[in-house]
């Protein structure tokens, strides 16, 4: 949201915050409420960074979360120590995976109910082991899931202490030791079940299911623990809401909070700090006892001068639509509403994700790109204006996989249009009419579909490589020089509050509170 409040003077602030997303904002609120002098220094005209709604697409009133879109890993700790006005809805239906099968149409349905889940994996697979093999796998990573979720608000815990907490051997070794592919492949015999499980693992990271660096595993490990559930649910009123929200609360408790300001260089010598931030006007400098970076490794190091970290490559594309209905399926069987209410995967069995991150690691685009896709509006109509809402009109969220940015950088713009075009038509061999059919038109006319790349998304949020974690996602325990919190840097009174932070990544604020305790608990804090 628009933030005017004024120049920030030359008055010197208990802590300066460069970047206005919703991980800074969190640290604003808990230092301002804590009695600290904040200032939260916004280089865009909105606070929110990737967290935030915006309305894409000219003359229609439909209020999309343009990058960011689900939230899971933001403790509820975090709402009620900030008095959020915020809120979410949880998905009825967990996910559908349309396949055909002996010539037909099929799919597996999962949600509605235990007895309906049991029934879909026994039409798809011919029995019940999978479904029961289902169900001892996702007991054990709920049990994993109320074990470590806890431990994200607390300072970091040692491999040890966090392997005794999960007080599992097995799964220990499943999530934390050896490469998620192989406890897949030895639980699960049907194909597209394996790469419904294994899609959890993939998320904006361009891996194998058996790559030797694990980063899979950190990525499912972090997908399967939010809330302590796993359970992935829609922000009312969008992603927006939730970063209006919090700069709702940090202005109350007296941050002051500016936008248009952009941060360029942070002087330091450990014990006060001087940011020096440009604005349409010309530059200032912000004098703080600390500074909280929420912005990417790559941005911190360039602020204070020191050697930048290799950048994470991005690897998905993000498609925002809106559909005047939502297209039928070839798979009569199921409700589009119930089929689009949860995680719609496309070309995700587990072969096809193996095939299509071999070709995309030989510099190929898949020839069969997986993704998944969400209707957010069938579980929250309100990112809608009434008028849309009695037309029948829908949200479409795609989320690509498997695409790294190294594909884009031949010629952006010609490339998104390519794999979008084929992405779509993965989409289309499970419909019973083109999408294109169903694909409302903005006030020019032109259909609403949009579409973001990795390297886009480096150029709109700075996001390095288009990484939408900031980096390599980390394990939640301490190794060497990860800090106390996982937000410490070698100085001694610079925190990075980002995502690129130890248990950072997704929409979570957990970097923004560690910060801020970090700040509190030391010395001079």
């Amino acid at each position: 949201m628009p933030v005017h409040e004024g120049h920030p003077g030359h008055r010197t602030y208990d802590a300066v915050i460069v970047g206005g997303g919703h991980n800074g904002l969190v640290a604003a609120a808990y230092l301002a409420r804590a009695g600290r002098s904040v200032l939260v220094l916004e280089r865009l005209h909105t606070t929110g960074g990737a967290a935030v709604s915006t309305r894409p697409f000219a003359g229609v009133d439909a209020r999309l979360s343009r990058y960011s879109y689900l939230v899971s890993l933001l403790p509820k700790k975090i709402v009620r120590d900030l008095g959020l006005d915020f809120r979410v809805r949880t998905r009825n239906v967990s996910s559908y995976t349309p396949v055909e099968r002996d010539g037909r149409p099929t799919g597996l349905l999962v949600g509605g109910g235990e007895r309906r889940t049991r029934e879909a994996f026994a039409r798809l697979t011919g029995g019940e082991r999978e479904y029961a093999a289902w169900q001892r796998f996702y007991g054990m990573t709920g049990e994993v899931a109320q074990r470590v979720f806890p431990t994200l608000t607390d300072p970091l815990p040692s491999r040890e202490e966090l392997r005794r907490r999960v007080d599992d051997e097995e799964a220990w070794r499943i999530l934390f030791e050896e490469p998620i592919g192989v406890a897949i492949e030895d639980r699960f015999m049907d194909e597209l079940v394996r790469g419904v499980v294994l899609t959890d693992a993939l998320i904006g990271t361009f891996a194998d299911a058996h790559d030797a660096s694990l980063k899979q595993n950190r990525c499912f490990l972090y997908h399967v623990i939010g809330g302590g559930t796993g359970n992935w649910d829609v922000p009312v009123g969008g992603m927006g809401a939730l970063t209006d929200a919090l700069a709702t609360a940090a202005r109350a408790a007296g941050a002051a909070v500016v936008t248009g300001h952009e941060a360029v260089r942070i002087d330091t010598d450990g014990r006060t700090a001087e940011v020096t931030y440009r604005t349409a006007d010309g530059e200032g400098v912000a004098a703080a006892r600390h500074v909280l970076v929420n912005a990417s490794p790559q941005e911190l190091a360039a602020l204070t001068g020191d050697t930048p970290p290799t950048p994470a490559e991005g690897a998905q594309l993000k498609v925002n639509m809106l559909l005047k209905r939502l297209p039928r399926l070839r798979d009569n069987s199921v409700d589009p509403r119930e089929a689009f209410a949860g995680t719609f995967h496309i070309a995700e069995s587990y072969g096809q994700l193996a095939t299509a991150h071999a070709q995309a690691a030989a510099g190929e685009l898949p020839t069969a790109p997986p993704s998944e896709i969400y209707c957010h509006s069938l579980t929250d109509p309100t990112i809608l204006g009434p008028g849309l809402v009695e037309q029948g009109y829908q949200t479409l969220t795609l989320f690509g996989l498997h695409t790294p940015a190294r594909l884009f950088e031949r010629d952006n713009d010609a490339v998104r249009e390519e794999l979008l075009k084929s992405t779509l038509a993965q989409l289309d061999a499970h419909l019973a009419e083109p999408l294109a059919d169903c694909l409302a038109t903005d006030a020019d006319g032109r259909p609403c579909i949009e579409a973001k790349t990795p390297l886009d998304l480096e150029r709109d949020l700075r996001l390095p490589g288009g990484n939408i974690f900031h980096r390599e996602l980390t394990w939640p325990y301490a190794q060497e020089g990860t800090g106390r919190w996982g937000v410490e840097t070698r100085h001694a009174n610079v925190l990075l509050c980002g995502a690129g932070a130890v248990r950072g990544g997704g929409v979570s604020g957990v970097p923004g509170h560690n910060a801020a305790m970090a700040l509190l608990e030391s010395a001079d804090g």
